[in-house]
């Protein structure tokens, strides 16, 4: 009998709801979950190597088990980061073709992105929002 191989699952790295900080925020139309001293590639970005940015588009905030969700945004909170290089995508081939026409056409693209080291997530806003949501009478 031939053992087969389990399909690979999409898990989260760690259990995020005990031990890390992290926060699902909005880049250039994407939205990506990150933590600190996390490098992901975004579409390409304004700026040089080397530069600092910061994405103030933070759609959920989890302070270690504290969560903070945005209506859409969570006010006051933002995500540092330093851009670590320009890159661009693997080819992308596209190939059309007219069935008995004897048209074939094929074409290749590649994406321009931008590699970002996710330098800090702060948290000033999720408090303030947590404080004022409590404040709140209830009827």
């Amino acid at each position: 009998m031939v053992q087969r191989k389990k399909p690979y699952l999409c898990t989260p790295k760690f259990d995020y709801q005990t031990q890390f900080m992290y926060a699902i925020v909005e880049i250039a139309g994407q939205q990506f979950l990150v933590e600190k001293k996390d490098e992901i590639f975004v579409h390409r970005l304004e700026g040089e190597a080397g530069s600092k940015v910061e994405f103030d588009e933070v759609l959920l905030l989890d302070d270690k088990g504290s969560v903070s969700v945005g209506k859409p945004h969570v006010e006051g909170s933002k995500i540092t980061g330093k851009i670590i290089d320009h890159v661009r995508g693997d080819k992308v081939i596209v190939f059309k073709k007219r069935r008995r026409k004897g048209f074939q056409k094929e074409t290749g693209h590649r994406q321009d992105f931008t590699k970002v080291l996710i330098e800090n997530i702060s948290v000033k806003g999720a408090a303030k929002a947590k404080k004022a949501k409590e404040s709140e009478p209830e009827e």
